[in-house]
């Protein structure tokens, strides 16, 4: 009678779990697919009096606009290169620092990992003047490149905790056995330790790839020629001054999403096995 009840009690808990989960994700759907309707409609519709969720006369007229007006292959093109860069080089640098940490110990240590995540405090707007000044310094104003420093610098630190957090995971007698086979730091690290890092390296590598291909501030004011704008700027600029097209924005929209949607959908698992790796001491 007890094991009756307590399975009774199992089942209506995990009925609540999911009646809530269910909910949850209906409410963040709402906006995408919204944002999808509203692609999918003429402007005649979207501006009458009536709301409809589901097009009367649905139409992909404005993707074949999106593309035919606007820049929309420049835009890609350009936050290709400055995401696809930025997470190489915030990758290279967060695993070298996330593997020392994890295998050294030197003074300062809590210090230094304590600045990263102080790092992360501030928010995005108190640090604009401080990097337009230093890119000015060194030329970098105006070119792809000031970006990708700017998006490597923001991306280092989290990724640094991240990939120390999986690296501590892997006991330490695998370094020592590669030293005492001759192996030296560089080619234990490279050639052993870091292949088995696959799915925190693919953590770091969605979280570095989300945060630059969204960005919109620092994009925004460090670039200023139209020929190098990434797709948050251009699409942010496609309204007019006297009239939105709200479906072709919608459009340009749902295609900038198609990316990341794509890469949480057939990497969600490493995603997810990174950031609990560590949670528990071994």
């Amino acid at each position: 009678m007890n094991s009756l009840s307590a399975r009774r009690k199992a089942s209506s808990g995990k009925a609540i779990v999911y009646i809530v989960l269910f909910y949850g994700v209906f409410a963040v759907s709402i906006p995408i697919l919204w944002m999808l309707s509203t692609s999918l409609k003429t402007m005649v519709e979207i501006m009458s009096s009536r709301v409809n969720i589901i097009p009367g006369n649905a139409t992909i007229q404005a993707y074949l606009s999106i593309w035919k007006n606007y820049d929309m292959f420049l835009w890609l093109k350009n936050s290709l290169i400055v995401v696809v860069f930025s997470t190489l080089c915030a990758l290279f640098f967060s695993t070298l620092a996330g593997y020392g940490s994890s295998r050294f110990r030197f003074r300062g240590k809590g210090t230094f990992l304590s600045f990263l995540l102080v790092t992360q405090m501030f928010p995005a707007i108190m640090l604009l003047i401080p990097y337009y000044k230093v890119l000015q310094t060194i030329h970098l104003i105006n070119r792809l490149s000031g970006l990708v420093v700017v998006y490597t610098s923001f991306s280092i630190p989290l990724l640094t905790w991240m990939m120390m957090g999986y690296f501590e995971t892997i006991p330490k007698e695998l370094d020592e056995a590669a030293l005492i086979d001759g192996c030296s730091r560089l080619r234990t690290f490279f050639q052993i330790i870091l292949p088995l890092t696959l799915p925190g390296l693919i953590s770091a590598t969605i979280y570095a790839f989300i945060h630059g291909w969204n960005e919109y501030m620092f994009a925004l004011i460090l670039i200023s020629n139209d020929s190098l704008k990434t797709l948050p700027v251009g699409i942010a600029q496609m309204n007019g001054f006297y009239k939105i097209e709200w479906n072709e924005l919608m459009a340009a929209s749902i295609v900038s999403s198609i990316p990341l949607l794509l890469i949480f959908l057939f990497l969600q698992r490493y995603f997810v096995s990174s950031l609990t790796a560590g949670a528990v001491k071994q």
